[in-house]
């Protein structure tokens, strides 16, 4: 297997669930190497049950920290709301190599398992096969932001407004003392530091929060509903395939699924079932995601109110949330339309998109 991300790690330990040898190559010198310790959401809405629940049915232990969010208060153009469910809506979870976040935390339990990681290696051969997960190829989305220090009070807040984050969202999180605000755009990445400065005024203005020690951080992400997960005797596993949720950019839930279905194909012998596994649990959300995100894009500031409109008048907005990413004949019928658009989208910005720059 190449590449030691969650969907990496997840195949790993569901084929050596299954009694198999593994070996992971990962080209870094540890894993969690593109994030710096900052909160990303494990999305808890697209199915009934818990995802904690699900990932603990992959053989993938809980031993990182997750803090479940029930409330979050989100901004829209002109009015704030605060969302409440009684079950969470995500969980907080960090990246990085620190002890706690998600990738040490697989990292650790690959090793108690007597799985060989290879870090520090470039990519194998993968002669008789194995599963791809080398993160993304591609900058649909881009995300920048500062992790801190802070003594603000724990809180889950994000803006829906063009001026903070094109066609995307803007978001603070704060948890016992540690705090990521970040803009996550989907448009016009060329901008990305005027947009995170607008960002940072913005919630300090809104919520008020210091920042201590305060470090910047940036990643890109891609999406895509790829005609089929495998090349030869290789498979391609979460963001190496372009499973990532087009509208608001989850991706981890997406990578540690698709890492243990591919695993359970190879290990069978049967590598065509791959796309028909990914196809019927991730296949749905991703079209769907796409529609979403072309109805988010287009609509603009009316979507956004729109959408906080819908959300004020649940009792539920987990439940509604998940009806929004549940694939129905609406999202089917504009998918084509959709995936088209967000494709010419993606030529017309090919100039002007670069790499993002850490810090």
């Amino acid at each position: 297997m190449f590449g030691a991300g969650p969907s990496g790690l997840a195949a790993a330990l569901a084929a050596n669930q299954a009694g198999r040898r593994v070996i992971v190559h990962e080209r870094c010198s540890d894993v969690g190497h593109r994030f710096h310790d900052d909160f990303q959401g494990l999305e808890n809405w697209t199915t009934d049950g818990d995802v904690i629940d699900e990932l603990a049915g992959l053989g993938i232990e809980p031993t990182f920290d997750h803090t479940p969010i029930r409330e979050a208060v989100v901004f829209d153009p002109r009015r704030v709301h605060t969302y409440r469910s009684p079950r969470p809506l995500f969980y907080l979870v960090r990246r990085g190599a620190r002890a706690g976040t998600l990738d040490f935390s697989l990292k650790a339990q690959v090793l108690a398992r007597g799985i060989e990681l290879r870090l520090g290696e470039g990519r194998p051969l993968l002669r008789e096969g194995g599963v791809v997960a080398q993160g993304p190829h591609g900058s649909d989305a881009v995300a920048l932001g500062y992790v801190f220090e802070t003594k603000a009070a724990d809180g889950a807040f994000a803006a829906m407004s063009d001026r903070l984050a094109p066609k995307g969202y803007a978001y603070l999180l704060v948890v016992r003392g540690q705090g990521t605000v970040a803009s996550c755009m989907f448009d016009e990445f060329q901008n990305k530091q005027v947009y995170l400065e607008r960002t940072v005024a913005f919630f300090r203005e809104q919520v008020g929060f210091d920042m201590q020690n305060a470090r910047r951080f940036g990643g890109a992400g891609g999406f895509d509903v790829p005609p089929t997960g495998r090349r030869g005797d290789l498979l391609f596993v979460g963001e190496a395939a372009g499973f990532q949720d087009a509208l608001w950019g989850f991706g981890m839930r997406y990578a540690m699924l698709s890492g243990s279905l591919a695993a359970r194909s190879l290990v069978r012998g049967r590598l065509d079932d791959y796309d028909r596994l990914w196809e019927e649990r991730l296949g749905g959300l991703l079209r769907t995601g796409i529609v979403n995100r072309f109805l988010y894009g287009r609509l603009g500031a009316r979507g956004y109110r729109g959408l906080a409109w819908l959300l004020d008048r649940t009792a539920d907005p987990r439940s509604l949330l998940g009806r929004l990413y549940r694939p129905s004949l609406l999202a089917r019928l504009l998918y084509p339309i959709a995936r088209q658009a967000i494709r010419s989208s993606r030529r017309a910005g090919l100039r002007r998109r670069q790499p993002i720059g850490t810090g």
